[in-house]
């Protein structure tokens, strides 16, 4: 794909999204929705509309293409090093209470949205194939994760492996996985009005959560933790991929392969984030501003980052 045509296909991904945050940001601003409506959306999100886009999302993948179970153990491995490397970080740079929201915020990608479609655009069926593939990993590995730091420094609880493992457990992402990866493996096709059904409902996820990321989004909180929602978004947009697809490259990955993990390694803080954040209680006002800042900067450093490896000759 020409840089041009990349940039292009990264701004049409980006900017909407962005566009969304806004939206909510107004919608707020205008005073059509309130915290309310926040929190049952994000609920609503959390619990059933993102799980069942999930589900249909694996049941559809073609699991017979692009199969190479070293790049999704390689992927998973990756995910443990870069949050083991933003742990160590905050357990320096960043106040107690912040850690695991800034912890999530650093890696976890929009990999389902942002990833996904750009790995198709640039390398077509195997792009998606093998994208759809990783989703399965992306799902497990972020949410465990996400669960772990979130949980571990949650105000007023003390975490244990037994709560931790619990709320992995119930975490209602990874039951979608658990239970569609069985259905697509058995190749079970859905009737074609729950499949139906199950797209209007899984449609509702993305518009909900970015226009509650909107409405969390304080201009006042931004100067507030701008230093911290700055830092992190750098570790995500810059530090976190490069030492990712750098290792990638040392343990033997390039071409296709290379790319599809550098764009899924490079995707701005999913907006699952400020949902899981919003459920946990933990402050999902510094959540969305990682969000908002991390997709404002994505359409750059995602084409740099890609026009860097393909001049290398590496993807």
């Amino acid at each position: 794909m020409a840089m041009y045509e990349l940039f292009r296909s990264t701004l049409e991904i980006t900017l909407p999204v962005f566009a969304m945050v806004f939206i909510g940001l107004g919608l707020k601003r205008a005073r059509w929705i309130d915290p309310a409506f926040v929190a049952t959306a994000s609920q609503l999100v959390f619990k059933a509309t993102l799980p069942t886009l999930i589900f249909l999302s694996i049941v559809r993948a073609d699991l017979s293409a692009a199969l190479d179970p070293s790049l999704l153990g390689f992927f998973a491995v990756a995910t443990l090093g870069s949050v083991l490397f933003c742990w160590g970080w905050a357990s320096l740079r960043v106040p107690y209470r912040e850690r695991g929201v800034y912890i999530q915020g650093a890696f976890r990608g929009n990999c389902g949205i942002v990833g996904l479609a750009l790995a198709a655009g640039m390398y077509g069926h195997f792009g998606l194939s093998t994208g759809s593939l990783l989703l399965g990993v992306v799902i497990l590995t972020y949410n465990a994760f996400s669960v772990i730091a979130l949980v571990t420094y949650q105000e007023g609880q003390r975490a244990d492996w037994r709560s931790m493992l619990r709320h992995i457990a119930t975490n209602p992402l990874i039951l979608a996985v658990v239970v569609a990866v069985p259905v697509a493996t058995t190749g079970w096709p859905l009737p074609g009005w729950l499949a139906t059904s199950g797209d209007y409902f899984a449609s509702l996820t993305l518009p909900l959560a970015l226009i509650c990321i909107g409405a969390t989004l304080s201009f006042s909180e931004i100067r507030h933790s701008g230093r911290l929602a700055l830092s992190a978004s750098l570790m995500k947009m810059v530090t976190l991929p490069m030492l990712a697809t750098g290792a990638a490259w040392l343990a033997g990955f390039e071409g296709p392969a290379l790319g599809v993990m550098f764009l899924f390694f490079a995707s701005p803080t999913a907006a699952a984030a400020f949902v899981m954040a919003k459920a946990m209680g933990a402050n999902a006002g510094l959540t969305a501003n990682i969000i908002a800042l991390t997709t404002l900067m994505a359409s750059l450093t995602i084409t740099l980052g890609a026009f860097g490896l393909q001049l290398a000759g590496l993807i």
